[in-house]
């Protein structure tokens, strides 16, 4: 550091030399799997990587940030960075060296080298979660990382994905989950079988969002909510408020047949209009939210009187 607190007095800045290829290589599968590690690009998926980073670092547990290259004008209009970065190894980095390490076509002005951050599936379920979002055969990378942020936004316990899902550490992925990707665990490489037939074993229930599922999502939550705020009436097909799993499928063909066996209930997102169906993103948010709400009125139960 210098006496600006910034990073180095020369910067990074030949686009050719050989560590700028060598992080710019992440941005291949290959090069992930060899090292274990993955870029985030730009200042949102940066800064909470080294709040993740930080908070492990506290803990005493090692952290995932290895590197971080910036340029000048983004740590002039980010200043929280040179604090962020303590610890790591920082470097200035001229523009043209972090647009042939960066994968983007605009490079943001930062770049970071992580650590893999995803956990097993043991750690996940041994946790007690009440809602984790499954990927299945999810294989845009976009689409990936929208649910993943779907699921941070909606306080999803983890995120799931088979074996035969898309690579989260695809630069796409990383940047389209916003940095929720550092918010909340992510299992790779998951059997359907085998993660179903340990959800059961935990009182898991498993969902799967079909589109030509017979439950109504809406009509499963209006009879939630009125058997929960007035006490009366049957109990619905599913409790909503129960710990749960909620399979969404490849974005073409939704969920394959075996798929679809291992769900307690299929369940459907109505569509009032004319569109013939929700994007995998919409769909997955719906669905992921109407349980959040459930489960939350029943941590603060709503006053009948009170519900309209």
């Amino acid at each position: 550091m210098n006496e600006t607190g910034r990073p180095q007095d020369f910067p990074l800045s030949n686009p050719r030399a050989d560590r700028v290829k060598d992080v710019a290589k992440l941005a291949g599968r290959p090069a992930r799997l060899k090292r274990g590690q993955f870029l985030a690009e730009g200042p949102q998926a940066v800064r909470e990587a080294l709040k993740l980073h930080q908070q492990r670092i506290a803990a005493g547990v090692p952290g995932i940030v290895t590197e971080v290259f910036a340029s000048e004008s983004c740590l002039d209009r980010f200043p929280e960075f040179e604090e962020l970065a303590g610890g790591t190894n920082a470097r200035l980095a001229s523009e043209e060296v972090l647009a042939a390490m960066a994968d983007t076509v605009n490079p943001q002005g930062i770049v970071a080298v992580c650590r893999f951050v995803d956990v097993p599936l043991e750690e996940v379920l041994d946790a007690g979660p009440r809602l984790i979002a499954v990927l299945c055969q999810v294989r845009d990378p976009g689409n990936a990382g929208t649910v993943l942020r779907a699921a941070d936004s909606a306080g999803a316990d983890a995120v799931v994905f088979t074996a035969s899902s898309v690579d989260i550490y695809n630069p796409k992925a990383v940047r389209s989950t916003a940095g929720s990707l550092f918010h909340l665990p992510v299992v790779l490489g998951a059997d359907p079988t085998e993660l179903a037939q340990a959800c059961r074993a935990r009182g898991i229930g498993i969902l799967a969002a079909d589109g030509y599922g017979q439950l109504d999502l809406d009509v499963l939550q209006d009879e939630n909510a009125r058997r929960r705020l007035t006490g009366t009436g049957p109990d619905s097909v599913y409790d909503l408020a129960a710990p749960t799993a909620w399979f969404f499928g490849n974005e073409a063909q939704g969920l394959s047949a075996a798929e679809l066996e291992l769900a307690d209930h299929r369940v459907a997102v109505p569509v009032y209009g004319a569109a013939e169906s929700l994007n995998l993103g919409t769909a997955a948010t719906v669905c992921l939210y109407a349980s959040a709400r459930s489960q939350r009125r029943v941590q603060a139960p709503m006053e009948p009187e009170a519900a309209t």
